[in-house]
Order: C-alpha cells, then sequence, then structure tokens
C-alpha cells in the first residue's frame, strides 16, 4: 500500500468514480466511530478483504497493507487497553484497521489526479469564506504523494540505523523522520504558494 499507491486496474472498484469511493468511505467512518460496536467494526474489517479481492490487488498486497497499518494498530490499541480496558482496545483496534484498510484501498483504486479533483470539487462551497478549491486539490495531491516518499525515508533511516546497531530504538527512527517530514512539508507548502 505505501510503496505504490495506486494500482491500476479493471475492477469495478477501479471504475467507481472518486466521488462515490470517498463518500463511501466517510460514511463507514462515521458509521464506525459513532456506534460502539465490535461486531459492526469486526464486519467492516470482513468488508475490507472482501474488497481487496473485489479489486483484485492480489493477497501478497494485502498483506502489505496490514503489515504496514499493523504496528499503528498494535501500538494505539494496546493504550486503549491500558487507560480503557480489553473491550475498549479491542474495538478501538478493529475500528482503526479497518478504516486503515479501507482508506488503502480506495486510494490504491483510485487515480491521485482524480482524488485531488474530486476534493477540489467539493471544496467550492467554502470559497464564499476564502477557501481556494483549487490549492486545496493541490494540497490533497501533493499530500498523496508524499506518502512514499515518506516510506521510503523511513526505510533509509532504519537501514542507516540497523547499520548503526540501533535495530530496535523506536527514537532513532523517529526524530530523524519527523525533522526529515517537516523539511519536506516544507518543500511542498514552498511548492504549493508558488503554484498560486
Amino acid at each position: 500500500m505505501i510503496a505504490d499507491l495506486y494500482r491500476p486496474g479493471p475492477s469495478p472498484l477501479h471504475r467507481l468514480p472518486a466521488a462515490a469511493k470517498l463518500a463511501a468511505l466517510a460514511a463507514i467512518g462515521t458509521a464506525l466511530f459513532a456506534v460502539p460496536s465490535l461486531a459492526l467494526s469486526l464486519g467492516a474489517l470482513a468488508l475490507a478483504s472482501i474488497l481487496f479481492a473485489v479489486a483484485r490487488l492480489g493477497w501478497r498486497f494485502a498483506g502489505r497493507s496490514m503489515k504496514a497499518v499493523l504496528p499503528v494498530v498494535l501500538l494505539v490499541g494496546a493504550f486503549q487497553v491500558w487507560f480503557a480496558g480489553w473491550h475498549e482496545g479491542a474495538l478501538f483496534a478493529a475500528r482503526l484497521a479497518a478504516l486503515l484498510l479501507l482508506a488503502g484501498l480506495v486510494t490504491a483504486t483510485t487515480r491521485p489526479s482524480d482524488m485531488a479533483d474530486t476534493i477540489a470539487r467539493a471544496a467550492v462551497p467554502l470559497r464564499p469564506l476564502g477557501v481556494d478549491p483549487r490549492r486545496i486539490g493541490l494540497a490533497f495531491g501533493l499530500a498523496i504523494r508524499f506518502v512514499p516518499v515518506l516510506a521510503a525515508v523511513a526505510s533509509d533511516i532504519r537501514e542507516a540505523q540497523a547499520a548503526r546497531g540501533l535495530h530496535r530504538s523506536v527514537l532513532a527512527l523517529a526524530v530523524p523522520l519527523v525533522l526529515r517530514t517537516l523539511k519536506t512539508a516544507d518543500e511542498v507548502a514552498e511548492a504549493i504558494e508558488a503554484r498560486s
């Protein structure tokens, strides 16, 4: 999911308009967090699995997608278990896993330009408030393209830290990653300003 965000293909999900996919993702995300039900969250996880098969992305791709979100899900789930108990931890982890997998599926089956155009069109009603829909779409498109860059940076930092013997140091990964992310975010902001 992280290395190559968009995967072209002939599936029905690929042919679905970006607006429909983004609206469905928003509706499912809202339902998952509005209704505190473990059964609903597990159902959304099952739906994500079925949709990965429908999208014909392959089990290897689905496995990589799950591997990419698993550390975040486990970390957040552990915090929830610690502060709110096992049921809340399992519920939040299932919600988050389902939402992240479905978001990854939308990203994998939708061209970034289509998503950016859809976001820009959705922002048109905000124009009277001083919002520039074109800039919103551009920022979204740049953010989507930013994800593989961050994944590559994290991989480079992990390799460099492993060479220094810091295999399991979260701090050794987090500090350089945050610094490089902020630097890249500044460059993206400058690019947006230059195009305006």
